[in-house]
């Protein structure tokens, strides 16, 4: 990564400007321009949460740890296209998220369904025999998923993209995009009944 965020700034010391940064503005002007302790203010504050939506689409700890890695090197190289409009910790979701296609986009190859009469009927989960099971539960079941059907069931459900986009993002058609949301409902739907039989 070009920044070094363990670097010891030669601008504002942390002590003096964290509280400052908690100010958005001040803080994305510091790192537009280099404050090394101000990028990693920014890092420790937004790469938490970043780390836990990479992990639902891979269960790799090197490849988490590579994506988290460039979505942070994009996040500080492309900090001044941030208009100041909208949330932040959204705009840094976007590029997490973008970088994340990117990277499991190399690992997924395009598996087309080109018979529409073999598409699976739209399948329902039980939310509450879903809601019953923890968290790190329900993230083993979805990291079980083959790669194409875990991204789109992810960025359906978590990112709330049309298949549209979908399919842009992940280089497939919009029936693909549907035929692999359904598979990986009735994959998810089956685990979870059989689990929650025991």
């Amino acid at each position: 990564m070009a920044t070094d965020l363990h670097s010891s700034a030669k601008l504002r010391p942390e002590s003096d400007n964290a509280p400052a940064w908690q100010d958005t503005a001040l803080l994305v002007k510091d790192c537009i321009v280099g404050n090394r302790n101000a990028q990693k203010y920014l890092y420790n504050q937004y790469a938490p949460k970043a780390y836990a939506i990479i992990r639902r689409y891979t269960r790799q700890n090197e490849i988490a740890d590579e994506i988290l890695n460039d979505a942070f090197y994009k996040v500080f190289t492309k900090i001044s296209s941030y208009s100041g409009t909208g949330s932040f910790e959204g705009w840094i979701r976007r590029v997490v998220i973008n970088t994340v296609t990117d990277h499991m986009r190399k690992y997924i190859r395009d598996q087309q369904i080109y018979h529409a009469t073999e598409m699976p009927e739209d399948v329902y989960m039980n939310d509450d025999a879903a809601g019953k099971m923890a968290y790190k539960e329900l993230l083993a079941i979805v990291h079980e998923l083959p790669d194409t059907q875990r991204m789109v069931f992810n960025l359906y459900v978590f990112e709330e993209l049309k298949h549209k986009e979908i399919a842009e993002a992940l280089g497939i058609t919009e029936v693909n995009s549907r035929w692999h949301l359904n598979d990986a409902r009735r994959r998810l739907k089956e685990k979870i009944n059989s689990i929650m039989k025991r």
